[in-house]
């Protein structure tokens, strides 16, 4: 039989006559699959294995960074002012005022919007504690500067209870409001007279050492406060020097030396503008030197100082701030006088 005659016949024919003739015909194998997963026992055992797999984390599906904002928005839409205590004669606020507000007090303000000045309105909002009211009083208005978004505001008598509003104010004095904060308390200026539970821990032998090595058994200093205060606050009366435990090394030495040691600090600003620009620091002009450069010294005392800078154009059409806020807290250490026979 040719092939001419094989291609003749159907499957079912070529099958009858291969069981005809006796000829076995091979089975239909399906065709392997690849693995679904590469196998990386390398020989160890299933137990291993099964350990491994824990820690197969497989590969990332999606690229989260690529979501993730680069840079923190510069606001979040909504017209709001926070203000929050820095300490009994500070506060600071923040604020966020979008385009559509600006555009409603323009809207507001109609005529009176030519020469309105953006401003920041400091109300005193303490509880009557007689009539448990509180009435606001306006104490004064801040005249803010565009492009800022934050201020730090000077209150006194604390304690009392503020609120800060923030709007436009016409020539004619009609205050437009963009946004009110939140109330907030100073706290009571001075050392807090609820300290005892710091004393409840402070036994007797404790308390006479802290007296002693304070100088308060050193006959030559007045200690007559000190003795009251640590008697005060334990509530019963301290040793004598005589009946101490503590001897003469908790005391200061009875012989004055001349020796001795101070420091000091300033704070030195610098910066640059335009050299037909206005600058001021703290309110005072600053000369600028040809080339727009300035240098200030300042003296830099035991506390927080706040530092507008304000650069004005020449043309007055553009005026630039930035604030500046520096701390310095000085801590003198008790001196250690050392043994010369040692």
């Amino acid at each position: 039989m040719t092939s001419k005659n094989l291609q003749d016949h159907s499957k079912k024919q070529l099958a009858a006559i291969t069981k005809k003739k006796g000829i076995a015909t091979a089975k239909h194998r399906p065709r392997p699959q690849p693995a679904a997963a590469r196998n990386t026992t390398n020989g160890t055992s299933a137990e291993e294995a099964v350990e491994r797999s824990k820690f197969d984390v497989g590969v990332p599906t999606k690229d989260l960074s690529a979501k993730v904002p680069r840079d923190l928005p510069p606001g979040y839409g909504k017209d709001r002012i926070v203000v929050m205590v820095r300490d009994p004669y500070w506060l600071h606020a923040y604020w966020e005022v979008t385009r559509q507000a600006v555009s409603r007090a323009e809207a507001a303000l109609g005529q009176e919007w030519h020469g309105v000045k953006p401003i920041l309105r400091l109300l005193d909002v303490t509880t009557n504690d007689t009539a448990r009211t509180s009435a606001e009083t306006v104490i004064r208005d801040i005249e803010i500067h565009g492009g800022c978004n934050n201020w730090y505001i000077d209150v006194g008598n604390p304690p009392r209870a503020f609120r800060v509003d923030i709007g436009y104010l016409s020539r004619k004095g009609h205050f437009y409001v963009l946004a009110r904060s939140n109330v907030v308390t100073t706290p009571r200026a001075g050392i807090s007279d609820v300290i005892d539970e710091n004393w409840a821990d402070i036994d007797a032998k404790k308390a006479d050492r802290i007296f002693a090595m304070s100088g308060g058994f050193d006959p030559s200093m007045s200690s007559l406060e000190l003795k009251q205060l640590f008697e005060e606050r334990l509530r019963r009366p301290l040793g004598s020097p005589t009946i101490s435990s503590f001897g003469s090394g908790a005391m200061l030495p009875s012989k004055q030396r001349k020796f001795w040691f101070q420091i000091d600090a300033e704070l030195i600003v610098y910066g640059a503008t335009e050299p037909t620009a206005r600058v001021t620091l703290q309110g005072d002009p600053v000369k600028l030197r040809p080339d727009g450069t300035f240098t200030v010294r300042f003296s830099l005392p035991d506390s927080r100082q706040i530092i507008p800078a304000v650069a004005a154009s020449a043309d007055g059409i553009e005026e630039r701030t930035i604030v500046l806020a520096v701390e310095r807290n000085t801590k003198q250490l008790e001196p250690l006088v050392f043994d010369a026979n040692e």
